[in-house]
């Protein structure tokens, strides 16, 4: 296994890592709208945290040697199940090939986001 790291995505607030390669497979940690510089939530409402999210995924996948074309499933965390359509509208823009996905309501996100995104992929 091989551990995935890269600056251009939030550190990981806690004991694991941002990903991690098994054979040609990527296991991504769920990333929310944290802003890698700051590493403070950015983005006000659920459109503009998703955004970040898709951004931070973006460099996850990077840093692994894969892209938004190789994911096979997502999951999806909502603070809010009202959010669904406004986030469906920013997921669809990235995750364009259709992967396989949940997407749940929960009651609470770290840091209080409004959304979370995993995802599984294979490489490149």
């Amino acid at each position: 296994m091989k551990v995935v790291s890269t600056d251009k995505a939030p550190a990981a607030i806690g004991p694991y890592s941002q990903g991690i390669i098994a054979g040609d497979m990527l296991f991504a940690s769920g990333q929310i709208p944290i802003d890698p510089e700051t590493g403070e939530i950015t983005g006000v409402g659920i459109r503009a945290q998703a955004l970040q999210v898709m951004k931070n995924v973006t460099e996850v996948l990077k840093a692994a040697g894969t892209d938004f074309d190789h994911v096979v499933k997502t999951t999806c965390y909502l603070a809010d199940i009202g959010d669904f359509a406004a986030f469906n509208a920013v997921y669809a823009d990235y995750f364009t090939s259709s992967p396989a996905r949940s997407c749940v309501a929960v009651k609470d996100l770290p840091k209080g986001a409004l959304c979370e995104v995993e995802v599984t992929a294979y490489l490149k």
